[in-house]
């Protein structure tokens, strides 16, 4: 069982945007450069949370991301099923449909065929315990984890980091707004 690398950098961006104001919002590139990704790659990261709701696209010069959804309102799972989708992670393959050790009277929900799989029963109840405990943690939880275990110095510097770029583009505006487009 492995997700993939998505999953992380998505949990990892949406703990950067915590911190950003409602009308504010951080650029791919800063998201991107920050982490040590492309743009390309991140976009799709981030286009996958956005079609789920979990972050709103910002277009324009202020351009970039926010969460649209507060930090205790998305669950790890939340992500997760945005990223890798929902399908089980056990494929059940019928491999014995004729196996003697089969309750036949009972359809097996993820087979194709008729057959009460106690294999693939036991696979799925393990998924969906999985998935609970997913549910149970937040992205508010991980900040606080992260707050708590973290040298608060590379917290600060992380934060710096986030809100010199949004300073840097908000005095950007600000100067086009009072001395016009250079030429």
């Amino acid at each position: 069982m492995k997700y993939s690398v998505m999953v992380e950098y998505a949990l990892h961006s949406l703990v950067y945007l915590i911190d950003v104001p409602k009308n504010e919002s951080i650029g791919i590139k800063d998201l991107s450069e920050f982490q040590g990704l492309s743009e390309t790659y991140l976009s799709k990261v981030l286009g996958k949370l956005s079609k789920e709701g979990i972050v709103s696209s910002v277009s324009g010069v202020k351009g970039g991301y926010r969460l649209n959804r507060k930090p205790e309102d998305i669950t790890f799972w939340d992500v997760v099923r945005a990223v890798e989708g929902e399908d089980p992670i056990f494929q059940c393959k019928n491999i014995k449909a004729n196996f003697a050790y089969q309750n036949k009277k009972q359809k097996c929900e993820s087979c194709s065929s008729q057959s009460n799989c106690t294999i693939n029963s036991v696979m799925l109840e393990a998924e969906e315990h999985m998935r609970n405990y997913l549910r149970s943690k937040t992205i508010a939880w991980l900040e606080e984890e992260l707050l708590r275990t973290l040298p608060k110095e590379q917290i600060e510097e992380d934060k710096k980091f986030f809100k010199k770029q949004i300073d840097n583009l908000n005095r950007i505006i600000l100067d086009v707004c009072k001395f016009g487009l250079p030429e």
